[in-house]
């Protein structure tokens, strides 16, 4: 059967100059998981990591896995490589899974007892604990529950994307005289997966029971009159990419509305089943689903370790979570009323998490209500399906103003939130418009057109981040506040080519993909190149989340050769092979994991002396760079820049706790202060950044 899912990878690169982006999504996943198993990180953080690990890997196989299996399905050429590259990632993800469980079991789950936080399983209940449980089973659970026994009347069931399944053997014959054999059991979505068990039953202060517990405990009442011979929990990860046909498509919205429904059932590309299961159960599984040994994830725990991470917000014990921190905002953009008259005075730089997001908030909505503002246009990506920048929005359209919103519909496990947004915007009288088909609009842009005495003022918020507020507690980004007048009509100019059509013109200040920002990023290291051959100092530092792109990469390796010193910060996957005589001795690659998610995408080029500073929504990645509709804007205020360098470069290559090295082969190793004295580097942002108490 053709699948539905196309595949827009491109061929293998030459693995001698280019390192794998499959085995580099794995290795970040390994330091995200190192993080849980690090004994300085509170408890209760430990078992979230633990489960960002699980959330990341979901969508490794949605994402990347299941691109290789439509590249192998529809190859025209030889795919040997491409047949090597998953055997070898497999391999890799299942030594990070087991690694997880058993991490889980033989470090986490005592830790976590010993502090009265217990998971309790059916196999260790009390008498008051399956009383307790059984009663919770047949009130809430077993009325949402059909239970389908496979026969030539009932065919394998339609098992959603990640959702939570029951195998279940058994014997006998049932009323009509079929014999048992084989049922399936699907748990709704809307059962909660964690459930918090009262403390005088649990016995302990913080109990919780897994719904696959309940479910395993009392499934055979779901079979009455059958002898029940086992049940186990399974998982099926799917293919979870969308795909629009650009060519035939006539309503963008319409055609994703379409596509949404059938999500959940995309091509296997994963199972997940508990440890114990039958081998015969398994190749059962494995045949209905269409996959092969190499696709099934054994786990000695629960299927979806995701799902524990409800616990964190059950259990109250602020002592085994981090430590309270309050963002700072800066005084002149305390006052909401004055929020234009603040930017005016100067250009505004924000440091997310670190400074509050809530001046971004505040700058929408003044806009909103101030009369003088008559138009407002924005463009968004992710921001929540609980917004207060979509409720300004929301109020400007309602009040008359003009507002445009350039609403991505194709952002990834976002698509069904912005359809939404899209169709109240619309609702409201505001100018929807869904960009550029074939290419995203990643750009963090907000214009916003006010008349003052003067005339019409224009005032940007340009951002490395999402207008997400409740990520920007999280994510590390930076954005920039101006009135600008050369940044503000570039970003008008942009607003022009997303909304009406003509052609690209010539941008002043700011550089925008498809059409500069690669090339303009080339040119500033090869000029670099052309500073270091000529007898002056070369040096590029760059702060990003992935650098793939082979063409940057090859700009990279050039100047390194030509003496050029770089330094790159590249949180997850890094293409290019750092420190290798003869390529690249003259570049340093570090990755910084910790409390917060390093986010902002940072370009520095000394430029004999001028040091130029970009901040940008974009990486270095191919499909940033070429494929989508993405800005780099400079910072141009020297004392801006400087606070750039250090906050986001120099803080960081002094981090000797929580930095990893890169080294030529993709292996990394974690940097360990030497003596007692540990710098990291979120920790003294947060000093450097963070709300001061008040002065008694």
């Amino acid at each position: 059967m053709k699948p539905r899912q196309r595949t827009r990878r491109s061929p293998p690169s030459d693995r001698t100059r280019l390192l794998d982006r499959e085995q580099g999504i794995l290795a970040f996943n390994e330091r995200v998981l190192a993080l849980a198993e690090d004994p300085a990180t509170p408890l209760l953080e430990r078992l979230r990591f633990l489960t960002i690990v699980s959330s990341n890997l979901d969508e490794f196989f949605e994402v990347r896995i299941a691109d290789l299996y439509q590249l192998i399905l529809y190859a025209r050429s030889d795919i040997t490589d491409v047949r090597a590259g998953v055997a070898a990632a497999l391999e890799r993800a299942r030594a990070l899974v087991n690694r997880q469980y058993r991490f889980l079991n033989r470090t986490l789950m005592p830790a976590l007892a010993a502090e009265g936080i217990r998971i309790l399983t059916a196999s260790s209940w009390t008498p008051a604990q399956r009383e307790w449980a059984e009663g919770v089973f047949t009130r809430e659970i077993e009325p949402l529950l059909t239970p389908i026994a496979l026969d030539p009347a009932h065919p394998f069931p339609r098992v959603l994307n990640k959702s939570l399944n029951f195998v279940v053997r058994l014997e006998g014959r049932d009323a009509f005289g079929r014999e048992a054999d084989i049922a399936i059991v699907q748990a709704p979505r809307v059962l909660p997966r964690v459930l918090a068990v009262p403390p005088g039953i649990a016995g302990v202060p913080h109990g919780v029971v897994a719904l696959t517990s309940i479910v395993q405990g009392f499934v055979e009442r779901l079979f009455p009159g059958l002898r029940l011979l086992s049940v186990h929990p399974f998982r099926v990860t799917r293919n979870s990419e969308l795909f629009v046909d650009d060519d035939e498509i006539t309503d963008l919205r319409s055609a994703l509305q379409d596509e949404l429904t059938q999500r959940h059932y995309g091509d296997s590309v994963r199972l997940e089943v508990s440890a114990d299961c039958d081998d015969e159960i398994v190749e059962r599984l494995l045949a209905e689903l269409g996959l092969g040994q190499q696709d099934c994830f054994r786990v000695d725990g629960p299927v979806n370790l995701m799902r524990l991470a409800q616990i964190v917000d059950l259990v109250e014990r602020p002592d085994l979570k981090f430590p309270p921190y309050v963002p700072s905002i800066q005084p002149a953009l305390r006052d909401a009323d004055r929020i234009f008259e603040a930017i005016r005075a100067g250009d505004r730089l924000l440091h997310h998490p670190y400074e509050s997001f809530l001046p971004v908030v505040n700058l929408l909505r003044s806009a909103a209500s101030d009369p003088a503002v008559v138009a407002i246009k924005q463009t968004v990506y992710r921001t929540g399906a609980d917004s207060q920048l979509m409720e300004s929005l929301l109020a400007a359209a309602v009040a008359g103003k003009e507002v445009t919103v350039v609403l991505e519909l194709m952002a990834r496990f976002d698509e069904e939130t912005n359809i939404n947004w899209a169709a109240r915007l619309e609702q409201a009288g505001a100018h929807v418009i869904y960009g550029v088909v074939g290419h995203k609009t990643h750009a963090k842009m907000l214009l916003v057109v006010r008349r003052e005495a003067d005339g019409l003022r224009r005032y940007v918020h340009l951002g490395t981040g999402n207008y997400h507020p409740r990520t920007a507690r999280l994510y590390e980004d930076f954005g920039l506040m101006t009135c600008d007048e050369q940044i503000c009509a570039d970003v008008h100019e942009v607003f022009r080519r997303l909304t009406g059509m003509g052609d690209a013109g010539a941008l002043k200040a700011i550089w925008q993909s498809p059409f500069t920002l690669a090339t303009s990023v080339i040119e500033s290291i090869a000029r670099e190149a052309a500073h270091a051959k000529a007898g002056r100092k070369g040096y590029i530092a760059a702060k990003i989340n992935a650098l793939l792109d082979p063409q940057v990469i090859e700009a990279l390796y050039a100047a390194s050769a030509a003496g050029v010193k770089i330094d790159l910060i590249v949180r997850g996957v890094c293409a290019l092979r750092p420190g290798v005589p003869g390529l690249s001795e003259n570049i340093r690659v570090r990755s910084i994991v910790g409390r917060f998610l390093e986010h902002s995408r940072v370009f520095c080029f000394y430029n004999d002396g001028r040091k130029d500073v970009w901040l940008s929504s974009a990486d270095w990645m191919d499909r940033n760079l070429h494929r989508r509709v993405e800005t780099a804007f400079p910072v141009r205020d020297k004392r801006l820049r400087d606070r750039v360098i250090r906050e986001a470069i120099r803080l960081h290559l002094r981090d000797n706790d929580s930095a990893w090295t890169m080294d030529g082969d993709g292996g990394y190793t974690r940097r360990r202060a030497r003596s007692a004295k540990s710098f990291v580097s979120q920790r003294e942002l947060m000093k450097l950044l963070g709300e001061k108490p008040a002065q008694t």
